[in-house]
């Protein structure tokens, strides 16, 4: 069996030297495993596998990049010979064409507008938002409107506390109504007709609901502009909008979770999408999103720290190809060897 397994890539070299046509290697941009450099050479951690492989069995190939929907109907249809790129194995795609052994595991992750402002200045930024100043301005029309209220009935009886032009009389009137409110009460100013003790009786009471109300307003504000974040993990996921590649294993995450989605042609209009506040978070595989995310500048996202479904890479082929036995044999004996961790880390950094 042994002497069968290591007879098994001589044969198929020799078997495939009769084909006088090179293998069709169908390719789709996705760096950091599929990329292209300044001088128009294909590079990345899926490509340098390949070109590996192909060397060890002495195979000749031709690339052909096309886009990531027509390399899942080139492996499915046969048009090409390999899919190099960072396909995930499902169990969908396993009954549509044929997969070798992985050789990249990772998982799916999320992406989040950034924040770098301070925990104060978003304090700051929640007391000046428009609904917390329009909430200010609508206290202070009451006030306004109480206090006209008690001018009314006390400028004539009460010429000494509410007297003088009418904007004074209004303005002792609104300082009346604030600090009764309050329940801070100087005594400087009181009422001394009925109606005007009716109306301070009623104020008083209204005073203590409107204190706990405007109370309840400014602690909700500060609250929600102090949390991080509103998404921390895949279970916050559920009543958001998130962005995704339509035709991925994200996708069809996010659709068995029954959760709202924006499907968008490639990652990069996904995460650019998100920076503009027009989804909520992303979710795709996490070494593809956080090389994309360093070339977004300004438009960077947070990525979370914690992966989840997880994500094995590896090539497709037709079903029944006869190249899935040498290359997945090849895979194994590449990604087994020192030389593979440090191709990782000249793409993805040491991690």
């Amino acid at each position: 069996m042994r002497l069968i397994s290591c007879l098994l890539p001589l044969l198929f070299c020799l078997s495939t030297s009769l084909h006088a046509e090179p293998i069709r290697v169908g390719i789709t941009e996705v760096p950091p495993f599929v990329m292209q450099n300044d001088a128009g050479e294909w590079e990345g951690i899926s490509i340098d596998l390949w070109r590996q492989i192909a060397g060890n069995l002495e195979l000749e190939y031709e690339l052909v990049p096309m886009s990531f929907s027509d390399l899942l109907d080139g492996a499915r249809t046969g048009s090409v010979d390999v899919a190099v790129g960072a396909l995930t194995m499902t169990a969908e795609r396993e009954a549509e064409f044929d997969f070798t052994h992985p050789f990249y595991q990772t998982g799916l992750a999320i992406g989040v507008p950034r924040e770098d402002s301070p925990g104060i200045l978003r304090s700051l930024g929640a007391l000046l938002s428009w609904q917390f100043l329009s909430l200010v301005a609508g206290l202070a029309l009451l006030l306004l409107l109480v206090g006209s209220l008690l001018w009314l009935v006390e400028r004539r009886r009460n010429t000494e506390q509410f007297g003088g032009t009418p904007a004074q009389g209004i303005g002792a009137s609104f300082w009346w109504a604030a600090v009764t409110m309050t329940t801070v009460g100087y005594g400087d100013k009181a009422p001394v007709t009925l109606a005007g003790r009716l109306i301070a009786l009623v104020w008083m009471f209204a005073g203590l609901i409107m204190v706990a109300s405007f109370t309840a307003a400014i602690t909700s504000a500060l609250t929600v502009s102090n949390l991080q974040r509103q998404i921390n993990g895949p279970r916050d996921l559920p009543g958001f909008t998130v962005a995704t590649v339509a035709d991925t294993a994200s996708a069809e995450y996010l659709t068995e979770q029954r959760i709202d989605q924006a499907r968008f042609p490639d990652l990069t209009s996904a995460m650019r999408a998100v920076a503009a506040d027009e989804a909520d978070a992303v979710v795709y595989d996490r070494p593809l999103m956080q090389h994309r995310n360093r070339e977004l500048g300004d438009q960077r996202l947070d990525i979370l720290s914690n992966t989840f479904s997880e994500q094995l890479y590896a090539f497709a082929l037709p079903s029944g190809s006869q190249l899935r036995g040498p290359l997945a044999q090849e895979v194994l004996r590449v990604t087994e060897s020192a030389e593979w961790q440090s191709l990782l880390d000249r793409y993805l950094g040491r991690r």
